[in-house]
């Protein structure tokens, strides 16, 4: 499967959407800000999907994401917030973004989504 990092704040957030991600499958990494998130995108290279929420201390979920595109352009990257404002903050970011999920969203609703930001990734074994 993916190899997922995921950046939020909220501890039982970051803890459930962690976790439903192990359970299908994906390899998981956790952080509570961006500013780790960052990191390790600079130390693991290997990453398929950023999973960040928008509002979240050190960095925010959309100063992250346009570092995360600078540094790896294929990287698939989903938002989550809470707050419309931030939302509509997003939506101004189409083109970097996979998809936003409105908190709170369901298990099947990420799954969803994170299948089909997955599915948008350049296919690295096709010939041609």
């Amino acid at each position: 499967m993916a190899r997922i990092l995921v950046a939020e704040d909220e501890t039982a957030v970051r803890s459930v959407v962690s976790r439903a991600l192990t359970d299908a499958g994906h390899s998981v990494v956790a952080v509570a800000d961006g500013g780790q998130a960052l990191e390790r995108l600079l130390q693991e290279p290997d990453f398929d999907l950023l999973i960040t929420d928008i509002v979240m201390p050190v960095m925010d979920g959309i100063a992250l994401a346009l570092k995360a595109r600078a540094l790896r352009p294929e990287l698939r990257i989903l938002m989550m917030s809470g707050y419309p404002k931030e939302r509509q903050r997003a939506h101004n970011l189409d083109l970097l973004l996979d998809d936003i999920l409105a908190k709170p969203f369901g298990l099947d609703s990420l799954l969803a989504a994170v299948e089909a930001a997955l599915a948008r990734r350049p296919d690295t074994n096709r010939k041609g």
